[in-house]
């Protein structure tokens, strides 16, 4: 029997690979009209594909980030909370940040609506 979390966890492997290939045109169609995206770096949350797509792009010319998935965790309330290596370079390619995060995800008509950024899942 298919997990019902599947077609997300599939969805949000897809979202991580297009942001560490820098494909925006691949990620942004997973995401809602009004995707509430944070701000990781900045603060706060940018709104909607297009101003998702100016963060990355202010966002990656002045650091090199690479998420990499490591387990997904389906909650009771349909969210996904992944647990996220994450190596942060500046452009020179030295080590700003190395560590774990929580990724959040909430969805809406099967597409992402909205992410946050925490602590990673306790279980892993």
């Amino acid at each position: 029997m298919l997990n019902s979390s599947e077609p997300k966890i599939e969805q949000l492997r897809s979202l991580y690979a297009a942001f560490n290939a820098r494909d925006i045109d691949a990620a942004l169609p997973g995401m809602t009209p009004d995707v509430a995206w944070p701000r990781a770096f900045k603060g706060g949350f940018v709104r909607g594909p297009e101003e998702v797509r100016a963060y990355w792009t202010e966002q990656w010319s002045e650091i090199n980030p690479h998420v990499e998935p490591v387990s997904f965790h389906p909650e009771n309330d349909g969210q996904i909370l992944v647990n996220v290596h994450q190596i942060v370079r500046d452009l020179a390619g030295a080590v700003l940040a190395d560590g774990y995060v929580g990724h959040r995800f909430s969805f809406e008509d099967g597409l992402v609506s909205k992410m946050e950024v925490g602590s990673p899942p306790q279980s892993d």
